[in-house]
């Protein structure tokens, strides 16, 4: 059963230019981290929620494949070779094995537990333990978009209010946006995926509530009406194309973006920032 959307990983291919995209957006940005397996992130931290903005620093140390089982770096590195964006959707877990354990006997599960562990640093710059355990899933019918829960093994050291305030206002992701030919042809993956059957199906798509934020999939031409974005038709299955975000004021939003020379338009209420290293960043009103 999922807890709701822990993080999403947003891949690009220069994660310092990225980072300060993000600043002009009005994010608080943290510093560096580096992984073992040749990756490298950034983070844009909310209430239980993450930005994971990632590159591939060292593409000699990225794993392959393996039999059956999916390599994080791999998947990331393979993502960047045809565009940046967001690449995968994690899930807050409070026990990723028997996520995993769920995931095989749905026919979904994407390999073994993947657990790994650095170090953090405080706002005043002491050391922390961080450890993460996370459990892949597959959608057969999106190759392009990467799925897994997420467990983490010492969350009062990960989550600080600190570096949850942002000059935009900025307070939480409320859903994740995706597009697809036929979303409903996803149905039965989310069910899964989340652990629920609370998905609902409507004309313009399928909206899976996820318990603190929902994943929304809809066809190209809602995604249109909804939010302005036209997508170029690119491979089978669904995609992660934006991120919804509440925010405490879209004016001040707006004033911010247009004092950074950051374009964005107003969209059935919404602001959105179209293409931000592939991504489309949607602000709406209000507090979560």
């Amino acid at each position: 059963m999922s807890h709701g959307l822990d993080h999403i990983v947003h891949a690009v291919r220069d994660l310092d230019a990225a980072a300060d995209l993000y600043r002009r957006l009005g994010f608080s940005v943290g510093a560096r981290n580096v992984h073992p397996w040749g990756t490298h992130n950034r983070i844009v931290q909310f209430d239980r929620f993450f930005i994971e903005l990632l590159t591939v620093g060292e593409p000699e140390k990225i794993p392959s494949h393996g039999d059956g089982a999916l390599s994080f770096g791999a998947l990331q590195r393979d993502y960047l070779a045809a565009r940046e964006g967001l690449s995968m959707l994690l899930l807050a877990s409070d026990d990723a094995a028997a996520d995993l354990r769920r995931f095989a006997a749905a026919g979904i599960a994407g390999g073994d537990l993947f657990s790994f562990g650095r170090e953090g640093r405080r706002p005043d710059g002491s050391v922390v333990k961080l450890q993460f355990s996370l459990a892949f899933a597959r959608d057969p019918l999106s190759p392009q978009a990467g799925f897994a829960s997420c467990q983490h093994h010492y969350p009062e050291n990960f989550w600080n209010p600190a570096f949850q305030v942002h000059a935009n206002g900025a307070r939480a992701a409320t859903a994740v946006v995706m597009v697809a030919d036929n979303p409903t042809d996803h149905h039965v993956f989310l069910e899964a995926f989340i652990g629920t059957r609370d998905l609902r199906s409507s004309s313009i798509g399928v909206t899976a509530q996820a318990g603190r934020g929902d994943i929304e999939i809809v066809e190209p031409v809602s995604l249109r009406d909804q939010y302005g974005i036209t997508v170029a038709p690119e491979g089978e299955g669904a995609r992660f194309v934006g991120l919804r975000i509440a925010a405490d004021d879209l004016d001040v939003v707006e004033r911010l973006l247009r004092d950074h020379e950051v374009s964005a338009a107003r969209h059935v209420g919404r602001l959105v920032v179209p293409d931000v290293c592939g991504a489309t960043l949607i602000f709406e009103q209000g507090t979560v």
